[in-house]
């Protein structure tokens, strides 16, 4: 018996892994986030699957869960939205599991920043503008951040920032971010990437409160700040210049 720790993906349910859809449809019990992970991905359970949707369970019933489903020798598909890697409470799972020897795999997911990139279609690093990209949230109820990560930490940096669950916090954000970026930064918010109410909102750093109050979101939506958002004057890349040697490509443009 098995865990797999799969990443649903944003929300499109054709964004999940073939790896991810697999053992879905091989696993006869399912926990999964009923109140971030769309249902129609349930469609890949195999027929007669347990469903057991864990938005309103804590970690203990998860857990007895887990335990319920190890005693049984059933593997078990726990589908989280987005990738796994961040925001997903799948560390303290594991660490239950550990505790009761209990085997897991982790499948990864498409993340919701990859999702917003694409409904903007723009790419988050641009030579000399950003090489660097930067996820973060601010603090909530659910968890406090480390003292030394910071909005205007990172932000110091000029990277391109995504930040997570914060769209509640958006005036304060803007009012951090502004003195680094200036109010004529390209930013936006991206509200349910990849959903059929997909929503996307562009505007200056300096306008972006203001336009979001014309178009309220709450939730599942995704703050981008950054001067690649923007950019339309970037130098090209060095990786396809016919004078750039590398190993599958020689000087001249031989293989």
């Amino acid at each position: 018996m098995t865990v797999h720790f799969i990443g649903a993906g944003p929300g499109a349910p054709d964004l999940i892994t073939l790896r991810g859809r697999d053992l879905l449809a091989r696993c006869p019990v399912c926990l999964y986030a009923g109140s971030l992970a769309p249902r129609a991905l349930l469609d890949h359970c195999p027929p007669g699957a347990r469903l057991v949707d864990t938005a309103a369970l804590d970690l203990d019933a998860i857990t007895q869960e887990f335990r319920r489903a190890h005693a049984e020798g059933q593997d078990v598909a726990r589908l989280h939205s987005g990738d796994l890697s961040v925001w997903s409470a799948m560390g303290e799972q594991i660490r239950r599991l550990e505790a009761l020897n209990i085997p897991y795999t982790v499948t990864p997911g498409v993340p919701a920043f990859a999702a917003a990139a694409a409904a903007l279609r723009c790419e988050l690093t641009l030579p000399e503008v950003a090489q660097s990209l930067v996820l973060t949230r601010t603090q909530g109820r659910a968890s406090a951040m480390p003292a030394a990560e910071t909005l205007e930490a990172f932000a110091a940096t000029g990277a391109t920032l995504a930040v997570h669950l914060s769209i509640h916090a958006l005036a304060r954000v803007v009012e951090r971010l502004a003195p680094f970026y200036g109010a004529d930064c390209p930013a936006a918010i991206v509200y349910r990437a990849s959903w059929p109410d997909e929503r996307i909102l562009r505007a200056p750093l300096g306008a972006l409160v203001a336009a979001a109050a014309a178009a309220p979101m709450e939730r599942t939506a995704l703050i981008l700040v950054g001067r690649a958002l923007g950019a339309r004057d970037f130098r090209d890349s060095a990786l396809y210049d016919p004078g750039y040697v590398r190993r599958y490509r020689g000087a001249g443009g031989e293989e």
